[in-house]
């Protein structure tokens, strides 16, 4: 799999591909994951990427130019199955999107910034609109990694056990059962002797329970 983030604070991003799962992720040949400065699309001796709206109003706007040039450049060299658009009107990001999104084979991601992008930009080259929550950030680059990490996660090779994404919350619309480790009894709190048993079938059993009695309580609308 193959990333583009296109973005004007590339900085703000590189952090999170340099640690843990994603680095590895990177390292193993798993995922390719570039990052493209829009300023270097950017128009006149200013690197104007930004202008003000028309009809007035407050804040500023991504211009089409940049982008298009970005993404034309981009798409010159390979095909994409997605152009994504990280907007706070998009599509809630869920489990399932991203296990859709991890079968992909190259993906662009587009940072919003400011008041966001000119509505041509979303017209002609977005195919999807992806929000991580209603809330509004100063720009598009933390949602952007959030998204890669649900997806890159999922990849084949990139977990030490491929099994335990298939049993993380909200993969089959439950919320994870609680879970222990040693020591066994800590300060009088003491893990549910089930989980000690070594009978499997009935530690199954329990952590279904649990999943959906957690799910009940916490996310009923899971269940719906």
């Amino acid at each position: 799999m193959r990333i583009d983030i296109i973005t004007v604070l590339p900085e703000l991003l590189r952090s999170p591909f340099e640690a843990s799962i994603l680095k590895r992720a990177i390292e193993k040949g798993l995922v390719e994951v570039h990052l493209h400065n829009l300023r270097d699309y950017s128009l006149g001796n200013y690197n104007q990427v930004d202008d003000y709206q028309f009809g007035g109003g407050a804040g500023m706007v991504l211009m089409i130019e940049p982008i298009d040039k970005c993404i034309t450049d981009l798409q010159v060299e390979r095909d994409y199955d997605e152009i994504i658009y990280m907007t706070p009107d998009g599509q809630t990001l869920n489990q399932g999107m991203a296990n859709q999104l991890s079968l992909k084979g190259n993906i662009i991601i587009l940072c919003g910034h400011y008041k966001g992008v000119d509505q041509r930009v979303r017209d002609k080259f977005i195919t999807k609109e992806i929000s991580i929550g209603d809330y509004v950030l100063s720009g598009g680059e933390l949602a952007a990694a959030v998204l890669s990490d649900a997806i890159i996660r999922l990849l084949p090779g990139v977990l030490n056990d491929e099994t335990s994404a298939l049993t993380d919350t909200f993969q089959d619309n439950l919320l994870a059962p609680p879970v222990y480790t040693r020591p066994r009894d800590y300060k009088g709190m003491e893990v549910p002797e089930v989980l000690l048993s070594g009978n499997f079938p009935e530690i199954e059993k329990w952590r279904e329970e649990q999943a959906i009695s957690r799910t009940k309580e916490r996310r009923p609308d899971l269940l719906e």
